[in-house]
């Protein structure tokens, strides 16, 4: 098989039959069909923010790509299971690349380019990566001198390929230019592992979570059944490729229904509105700054934005005060969602807008989720407790860690969040099991506390952790950022709690204004940080 010989259990391949969710496809057979289909219309536009230079491949363009590649990665010793890293931003050549790798029975490790060498060392040598590509440099890093530390480093690091290199290490001269016929077809099993993806780390840690092609393309089909996508969207992808939300509802999505992608690769709110307007993008899927950012952009309700009709945002819980600003601003629909690297979206509220201001949504068509206590006892509806999932989306395993796939014999895993659930199935996030503040014995519902604060004019951020208490045990700290000239004071947020009708019980008792909060690439508040730094406060 591939990767540390993951084998999915007979059992769960009889089970995921019966769900029928599972296609049995890998991601070049919908590339095969659009080349012999429609070879001349563009697949990919793809735009550097640092050059201003933007590159445009037809479908038969990127075949021709992905084969050359293809080639060069085989000419290599690249063999069916082994690992290809590549630490790209948004450019073209992070999707000819995957697509390469399916093709020749390898597995994807997108990297995120913000990595550096603490990262890098542990994830391309826990990876046993075989060949590392790289920007020659980005964002004034340089990514080459870094990938070339860890070929000497790593010693199952065979190649280093750097984008804009020259000699040995071009990517260009080793692969893109390898001729010979057109391919179709794909060395890669639909069980075997294609995404070797690492989390984000909002807790501190990092795991390599391991999807196969089922895993992944069936359940972006059922997404893209419920938002009723088809062949006219123009997909707009600010999101990084090299997380889950940018991989599976950018990359994946866009070749599966065959439409444009249009790749940005440094976040610019003007830029972004710039190329949603000259490509008439129909869709995006990212995170919430993302849609704050849009949804707050100078005169956005001016811009011809008429083809815009879909946001889909996941990563934290959305403030109802940003979904209605994009709603009144944007035009748009907004949907929320929760996913993680280890089962996509799982679920979503639905284009009728139904519930969006208060849930993450429901379920998605064969993915199951239970809200339960310490035992694992289902609780009632409405109280929280930790959030279980299963479903034809979940992940195969941890790469060389089997301990920690937590999942049980019917086939639960343990997610880590806390939430709710009403009496129609909707969930909503109350945050990190890390993330409780339990307060005299009493646990705070930090995102409500969160979404109320959300709601002050003065605050752009809001992040709410634990601060140790002799007598509480724990108490809450506050840390917001503010919009430029603003003040605001503990008083001040008391106040307006209190008007918002929020118990005085969950108050934060502390309140620190900061310049910026620490985000994960992917959008989400680290709040491991923010407890570090609470660990020596106390109550003002």
């Amino acid at each position: 098989m591939t990767i540390e010989g993951v084998i999915l259990s007979e059992s769960r391949l009889r089970l995921e039959k019966t769900r029928g969710i599972w296609v049995d496809r890998v991601l070049t057979d919908y590339l095969d069909r659009w080349v012999a289909e429609k070879s001349d219309d563009t697949a990919i536009i793809s735009f550097h923010e640092e050059d201003g230079t933007t590159t445009r491949l037809s479908w038969q363009e990127l075949g021709q790509k992905v084969d050359s590649i293809a080639r060069g990665l085989t000419a290599c010793g690249v063999e069916p299971g082994d690992v290809v890293s590549f630490q790209l931003p948004n450019w073209w050549q992070f999707i000819a690349i995957h697509l390469a790798c399916v093709r020749i029975g390898a597995a994807s490790n997108p990297l995120m380019p913000i990595f550096r060498d603490r990262e890098m060392s542990f994830m391309v040598r826990h990876a046993e990566s075989k060949v590392l590509i790289v920007p020659t440099r980005f964002r004034g890093f340089d990514h080459g001198a870094l990938a070339l530390k860890l070929l000497h480093d790593c010693p199952a690091l065979k190649h280093v390929f750097m984008i804009g290199g020259t000699g040995s290490h071009s990517f260009e001269e080793a692969l893109l230019c390898n001729e010979g016929p057109p391919t179709t077809g794909a060395m890669l099993e639909p069980n075997d592992v294609t995404q070797l993806l690492f989390t984000s780390g909002t807790t501190g840690e990092s795991k390599g979570v391991m999807h196969t092609s089922n895993t992944l393309l069936g359940i972006v089909l059922q997404f893209i059944e419920r938002m009723q996508l088809g062949s006219e969207e123009v997909v707009f992808m600010p999101s990084p490729l090299a997380h889950q939300a940018g991989f599976a509802y950018g990359l994946i999505l866009s070749e599966i229904l065959g439409v444009p992608i249009v790749l940005q690769d440094i976040w610019n709110p003007a830029r972004a509105v710039e190329l949603m307007e000259k490509y008439g993008t129909t869709m995006t899927f990212a995170a919430t700054p993302f849609l704050a950012d849009l949804a707050g952009f100078p005169d956005i309700e001016k811009r011809s934005l008429k083809s815009f009709r879909l946001f889909v945002t996941s990563g934290a819980p959305i403030p109802p005060v940003v979904v209605q600003l994009a709603q009144e601003k944007l035009h748009t629909k907004v949907v929320a969602s929760w996913g993680m690297t280890e089962c996509c979206s799982a679920t979503t509220t639905l284009l009728s807008g139904y519930k969006v201001l208060e849930s993450d949504g429901v379920c998605m068509p064969g993915l199951e989720v239970a809200i339960v206590d310490a035992e694992g006892k289902e609780m009632p509806r409405g109280q929280p407790g930790s959030l279980r999932f299963r479903g034809a989306s979940l992940f195969v395993g941890y790469l060389r860690r089997p301990q920690l796939y937590a999942v049980d014999a019917e086939g639960w895993f343990n997610t880590g969040d806390i939430a709710s659930m009403d009496e129609e199935g909707y969930i909503r996030i109350c945050g990190r099991v890390k993330d409780i503040i339990i307060r005299g014995g009493e646990n705070i519902p930090v995102v409500e506390v969160e979404s109320a604060m959300y709601k002050m004019p003065q605050v752009v951020e809001v992040a709410i952790v634990a601060m140790p208490d002799p007598r509480m045990s724990e108490r809450a700290c506050a840390f917001v950022t503010l919009r430029p000239g603003e003040r605001l004071t503990l008083e001040q947020m008391r106040s307006h709690l209190a008007a918002e009708g929020l118990s005085k019980h969950f108050w934060p008792e502390r309140l620190e204004v900061i310049e910026k909060m620490p985000w994960t690439p992917t959008g989400k508040i680290q709040k491991f940080v923010l407890r570090e730094i609470a660990k020596d406060f106390s109550v003002q």
